[in-house]
């Protein structure tokens, strides 16, 4: 390699061979070489997956000249390999076999198609017969499982595939029943579940002797807790080598009453007879014989002959990694439906939640206290497997668990009274918060009430033990603060703020809570996601009595988790168990409690969402945190609440519209803005604020709301007995017509004239007799700029002896005028009386409106005061519902 030949970017193909070959000099040892250290292998690694120096995967606009060069590194780092795999030094073998399986997994497709076979027969050499280092034995065994596991991406090699997996069986099991170390039992356990994974019809043959080596170092008591969930998994995943109905369901039976058999002699004196009884009746219905024990006969055997030697501790051990392979087994996916035993494994749940470690007084004489102790010791552990148990139960049955609710809803009542230990508590949490999304608002009508009271006791506000929740008084006075932003230039507001604070000094929390209990933060959590989840499903349903009181704990726990700033991620809270937990995390938990409690639907409208609010707008400024994301979150989702709209269902064309640089967007005639324009009919805006003038086509409710061409009878009396008031109320308007209203676009426009013919509305030529007097006013949304006192009569008064026949007459389609002297005003019973920019319909006769003149003259006035809309009644914020004003 010439010392200047540059390639063009760390893109480049030509870089890759170049790196491969420093990578192979550097740090893949050789024959002569000697392997310096481990620490070698992971820059190896790191650089071959960056990069991706073994893909080989080129363009076709490459040249040939660099293609050949990176395949024949490749070449050169496949024979390094391959010898380093043969080599009889342990570090080297290692070495090799480690970075064979890397080769495995990012190779050519090509390349692997045509190599794995003779890179699977190098790595059985190792484990048959097996290898003296162990390292080699580990690293061949993963090495292994990724070649199989790619080989079983192609379906054509799948039954070379098996044939390969079928040699590995005994092998295996060989390295799971020797006496060597735990590393050597979990690679071999891994390359197992590879096998019965991809290719199960190579386990049909040793299906038996597969489940006995496995049953037997689970009852061993050799292994460590992560050996044992390795084994318990692959235990679970053995049905699917047979891959039919009934070989999982023999399974599940014959784990569930091993199960039994070992929680007899664990509670033997702790329970009652008839609880062990009911479970192995429940497996074997009384006239059905047995299933074979868990292991076969023979293993069966040994493990009874060792369960009189062993201790409870490994009888326990058993039991747990028993309970997680049935936990295993209804989580996993299998090939065909299988039938669930739900009955014996609620049974099994109630069994082991039911047992406290208290004893009977006919049973104190059997059982010592060191027994009694010992049970005691194991028991949180046993709730906690059999909780899980309950867990994976519901995920996997889901709905069709309906008729058994009843049991689990009493199961999960009784315990979560009596079950005291963080741990245990968010595990119930946990079960009750997946119950409820998955069996529906039947099961939350129904633990609304449990749910409620722990929380409650969980979510003490004055709670001082953990220092992350404040006392009450502190809670009003942070409530009291955020109340301030909703009722600020609300005249009524104070009322509605001080019953809201009253509400917070009426809620009793301690009533709840036990004498000296102390929550830890990952139970508030578990807690608030129950809550969040009850509100969800069963907000809405016969929650009358408790919604009130959710709503103002959650609002206060969300206040007073927030009102000392907002956390990092870094500040970690730990139980005694693995479960850990952040300031950050019970406050994110807080706000999605109130985010449900504020959308959950409701009789009334959200009591605190002004509170919830600004919340969540203080949230959302801490940018770049799971805090500020969830915020505007919420954000979006109340915008429903803050301003509600009923879009159209479609979306209907527009004829008239306008783009922005000409001017505004919308769907109504020109005429309605009409800030330079010359209306001059009376009728330019009907009572809606919509044109009348020109029709829009797009709005069917044009002619319904005109009523055009439709004859309107309106019976009127004798003109003489309102002559008077009717001369008061034109002279009132006539003096207001000088006045100048704005236009739509803001700016002064002059007034437009409307003419009518007073004479032809007084004539009797379209009178007829009728009953009582109708008295029209109709004012014109815009008055004319300069129009004389004699041609202005508007408002136009029609009053007659007898009934009078008015029409809507002609419309000038261009200039969207009437003329008077060709059309008569249509009107209705109710008045239009002009107010601000647009009508407003008075709903009452106009007979009643014109009669009475100091009710005109008293709405003249308030138009000619420029100050008239500080009159109006002020915005009361209060609940429309409610019966206060």
């Amino acid at each position: 390699m010439a010392l200047f030949d540059h390639f063009h970017n760390v893109y480049d193909v030509a870089f890759k061979p170049r790196l491969l070959r420093t990578l192979l000099k550097d740090h893949v040892p050789d024959q002569n070489q000697p392997f310096r250290s481990p620490s070698d292998l992971s820059i190896v690694l790191s650089a071959i997956k960056t990069h991706r120096l073994l893909s080989e995967s080129v363009t076709e606009s490459i040249d040939q000249k660099h293609i050949d060069k990176w395949k024949t590194a490749v070449d050169s780092w496949v024979d390094r390999l391959l010898a380093l795999v043969s080599c009889n030094m342990p570090d080297k073998c290692w070495a090799g076999t480690c970075l064979l399986g890397l080769t495995c997994q990012e190779c050519s497709t090509d390349r692997f198609l045509a190599s794995y076979s003779v890179w699977f027969h190098k790595l059985l050499s190792h484990i048959q017969p097996a290898a003296e280092s162990h390292f080699v034995k580990v690293a061949s065994c993963t090495s292994i499982s990724d070649l199989l596991t790619r080989l079983g991406s192609f379906p054509n090699a799948k039954k070379d595939g098996t044939s390969h997996a079928g040699k590995l069986i005994q092998p295996v099991l060989k390295l799971l029943n020797e006496d060597g170390s735990e590393a050597v039992w979990e690679g071999a356990v891994h390359l197992l579940c590879t096998i019965v994974t991809f290719y199960p019809s190579s386990v049909q043959h040793h299906y038996d002797i597969v489940e006995a080596a496995i049953v037997s170092k689970i009852m061993s008591g050799k292994c460590s807790v992560n050996m044992l969930e390795k084994l318990a998994a692959c235990l679970a995943l053995l049905p699917k080598s047979r891959g039919d109905e009934a070989c999982w369901f023999l399974m599940m039976q014959k784990v569930l009453l091993s199960i039994n058999v070992n929680l007899n002699e664990a509670f033997q004196g702790l329970e009652e007879e008839a609880k062990c009884n009911e479970a192995i009746r429940l497996l074997v219905p009384p006239g059905k014989d047995p299933p074979p024990p868990l292991g076969g006969k023979k293993t069966y055997g040994e493990v009874l002959d060792k369960a009189a030697r062993k201790s409870e501790q490994l009888l326990m051990s058993s039991v747990t990694t028993l309970m997680l392979c049935c936990c295993k087994m209804l989580t996993t996916s299998y090939p065909v439906q299988v039938t669930v035993p739900i009955r014996p494994l609620l049974a099994l749940v109630g069994r082991v939640l039911v047992v406290d470690g208290s004893l009977s007084q006919a049973l104190l004489p059997f059982v010592t206290a060191i027994q009694q102790e010992f049970i005691c010791s194991q028991l949180p552990t046993l709730h906690s497997y059999v909780l899980d148990l309950l867990t994976a139960i519901i995920k996997r049955v889901r709905s069709q668990l309906l008729p058994h609710a009843a049991d689990i809803m009493r199961l999960l009542t009784v315990y979560f009274r009596m079950c005291a230990l963080p741990e245990l508590r968010i595990k119930v949490y946990s079960v009750i918060k997946i119950l409820l999304m998955s069996m529906g608002i039947g099961i939350a009508v129904h633990l609304a009430e449990e749910v409620i009271n722990n929380a409650f006791a969980d979510l003490n506000p004055i709670d001082q033990g953990t220092g992350d929740v404040s006392s009450s008084a502190n809670s009003k006075a942070s409530t009291g603060a955020l109340l301030q932003t909703r009722h600020r230039k609300r005249k009524h507001a104070t009322t509605a703020t001080g019953s809201s604070e009253e509400q917070l000094d009426r809620v009793n929390f301690e009533k709840e809570v036990p004498k000296g209990y102390t929550t830890f933060i990952p139970v508030k959590i578990a807690a608030l996601e129950a809550l969040e989840a009850l509100l969800t499903v069963g907000g809405a349903l016969r929650s009358e009595h408790w919604r009130l009181k959710v709503d103002l704990l959650l609002i206060t726990i969300a206040t007073n988790a927030c009102k000392g700033g907002w956390a990092d991620d870094e500040r970690v809270i730990s139980l005694p168990s693995d479960a850990t937990s952040t300031q950050a995390d019970f406050q994110l938990a807080a706000l999605r409690a109130l985010l449900a409690s504020l959308l959950s639907p409701a009789r009334v409208r959200p009591p605190y969402l002004a509170q919830g609010l600004e919340l969540f707008r203080r949230g959302k400024q801490e940018t770049g945190t799971r805090l500020a994301e969830f915020c505007t979150h919420a954000l979006l989702a109340l915008e429903v609440l803050i301003h509600p709209r009923a879009l159209p269902l479609e979306d209907f064309p527009t004829v008239n519209r306008k783009s922005f640089d000409n001017g505004a967007n919308h769907k109504y005639p020109e005429s309605m803005y009409s800030g330079g324009q010359d209306l001059n009919t009376p009728f330019s805006r009907g009572p809606l604020g919509m044109a009348l003038g020109v029709p829009n086509p797009d709005y069917d409710l044009y002619d319904k709301w005109l009523g055009s061409d439709d004859e309107i009878d309106i019976p009127v009396t004798d003109p003489s007995k309102n002559r008077n008031n009717v001369d008061d109320a034109s002279e009132a308007f006539r003096d207001h017509q000088t006045e100048k209203l704005p236009s739509v676009d803001g700016a002064s426009s002059p007034k437009v004239a409307k003419k009518i013919d007073h004479r032809s509305a007084a004539t009797g030529a379209d009178m007829r007799e009728g009953g009582t007097e109708e008295e029209i006013m109709v004012e014109s949304h815009q008055f004319p700029e300069s129009i004389s006192q004699e041609e202005s009569t508007f408002p136009a008064v029609i009053s007659a002896s007898t009934s009078t026949k008015i029409e809507i007459g002609k419309v000038a389609s261009d200039s969207g005028a009437l003329d008077p002297g060709d059309s008569e005003i249509a009107t209705g019973n109710d008045v239009l009386v002009a107010k601000g920019d647009s009508f407003a319909i008075q709903g009452e006769n106009a007979s009643t409106a014109v009669s009475n003149s100091e009710r005109s003259k008293g709405l003249v006035s308030e138009l000619d005061n420029e100050s008239s809309m500080d009159s109006f009644p002020d915005i009361v914020d209060a609940d429309p519902d409610s019966d206060s004003e």
